[in-house]
């Protein structure tokens, strides 16, 4: 009980009017032990398959089959292997519904307007399946740096990640994507039983200045919808004013858009037009998840269907390689893989070589971060592979492979960054465990040189953000 008196006294008040006799087990939820989500990456592995391997017990989300709950404490799936493998990402249960609702369909034009730190973008990717152009977005340039970690390990090859404000894609893209994701910043009312900050943060002005920045940023991602295009609005905040309320202000200003009613499993509420004043009557096919209802801190979403049926002319990325890029890449190939990604949108953006899925005229001007698929660096007349290369390929892609197995003392290892011995052939070697990869290594007399980016080695493992909510 003691827990329940460090919530505002308001926020408690306004729960109370809301939820009525559920504001018992609400707060009880809120404030008990946090039950971690993992979502299963289907680009590298079946779900049920990671389940029969998997070394955390699992229970699974009843509305995300490729999701799942630990059931113990204690444990730090941030620092297994498998993690660093891009198996699995750690992913807040009720976020888990946005890829779920929204239903990308492979090879569409997808866009995630606010990405970081990337659970909801490498969800979206994965039900892709690594096809069209999947575009994530994240305008706070620390928080981008985490996104791009996040889209490297889970192997994703076909997002162009940004720096950008929703304004200038607005200008620039204006009814270019088949889906839309907006997951919206707000006072993450959800997020109480995690971040303290949160609670101290917390007031109905914060909540009312939310609802105005969120209004705004869904006007514009409307723009970049284009006729029978998708939108989605989603929060981790429970304020009728950041949710009902802001997609009845939508409605209202966006006729074109109509309210879509998902198929709901039975852990989601409906939305509450009677929580606004004035709401509209189809706001009761949004949907709520509570704390108490299943698992996961809460979330709120709205499916929006643009009217109309127009798909927008998409020019084709080619490649376009200077000679001296193009040689050393090719030698590269030859000497350590058996097959080589396809070649179509090879570009050099700076002195890395990218696999585009967009054609450059369409991100030119633009504050790119990543403009494809990272395969490596020109450095002089030579490449230098990627750990984004390395941890979308297969192993029997590769020439020269360690694949070792999980209990074999040289994984963690290599994680920790340290140099490997082994009878090696001068040249590139993908360390693997089990069959997925780890990141590449460089032969030497015998010796392999550890080129594991320092950033995901095991003494950083944790520190990069994943998605809570």
């Amino acid at each position: 009980m003691a827990e329940r008196l460090t919530f505002p006294a308001r926020f408690l008040e306004r729960m109370q009017t809301w939820l009525g006799a559920e504001i018992g087990p609400f707060l009880q939820a809120l404030t008990g032990p946090y039950r971690t989500g993992l979502r299963v990456n289907t680009l590298k592995i079946d779900p049920e398959a990671f389940r029969a391997r998997s070394p955390f017990p699992l229970s699974p989300v009843p509305w995300c089959p490729e999701g799942f709950v630990l059931e113990a404490t204690g444990l730090r799936p941030g620092r297994h292997p498998y993690h660093a493998a891009g198996l699995y990402y750690l992913q807040d249960p009720s976020a888990m519904a946005a890829a779920l609702l929204l239903d990308p369909q492979p090879g569409e034009w997808v866009l995630d307007l606010a990405a970081a730190p990337g659970g909801k973008t490498t969800h979206l990717a994965a039900r892709m399946r690594n096809t069209g152009v999947l575009v994530a977005n994240e305008i706070h340039p620390r928080r981008a740096t985490v996104l791009a970690f996040n889209v490297e390990r889970m192997g994703v090859t076909h997002a162009v990640l940004l720096n950008e404000t929703p304004q200038r894609l607005a200008e620039r893209w204006a009814g270019l994507f088949d889906r839309v994701l907006v997951d919206a910043p707000c006072s993450g009312e959800g997020m109480f039983a995690r971040d303290p900050e949160a609670v101290r943060a917390w007031s109905v002005e914060r909540v009312r200045r939310s609802a105005g920045l969120q209004k705004a940023l869904l006007h514009e991602a409307a723009r970049l919808v284009r006729p029978g295009g998708w939108l989605l609005y989603a929060t981790c905040t429970f304020a009728p004013e950041e949710n009902e309320g802001v997609v009845d202000a939508f409605l209202k200003a966006h006729p074109d858009f109509d309210l879509v009613d998902p198929p709901r499993p039975s852990a989601f509420d409906r939305g509450h037009p009677e929580w606004v004043d004035g709401g509209d009557p189809r706001l009761v096919r949004a949907v709520r998840l509570w704390p108490h209802r299943g698992p996961g801190h809460g979330h709120f979403y709205a499916l929006l269907r643009r009217a109309g049926e127009a798909p927008p002319h998409r020019p084709r990325p080619e490649s376009d390689l200077p000679g001296r890029a193009r040689r050393a890449y090719k030698a590269f190939c030859r000497e350590a893989l058996r097959e080589a990604p396809g070649e179509d949108g090879l570009i050099l953006h700076g002195d890395g070589l990218y696999r585009t899925p967009m054609a450059p005229t369409l991100w030119r001007g633009l504050r790119v971060l990543r403009p494809g698929w990272w395969l490596g660096r020109i450095r002089k007349d030579r490449f230098e592979p990627g750990h984004a290369l390395a941890m979308a390929l297969r192993p029997e892609a590769v020439h020269q492979v360690l694949d070792l197995p999980l209990d074999d003392p040289r994984v963690l290892a290599y994680l920790r960054g340290e140099p490997l011995e082994g009878p090696w052939r001068e040249g590139w070697v993908l360390v693997a465990v089990e069959g997925f990869p780890l990141g590449w290594a460089r032969a030497d007399h015998g010796r392999l040189k550890n080129l594991l980016p320092t950033a995901v080695r095991i003494i950083r493992w944790g520190t990069l953000e994943e998605d809570r909510a």
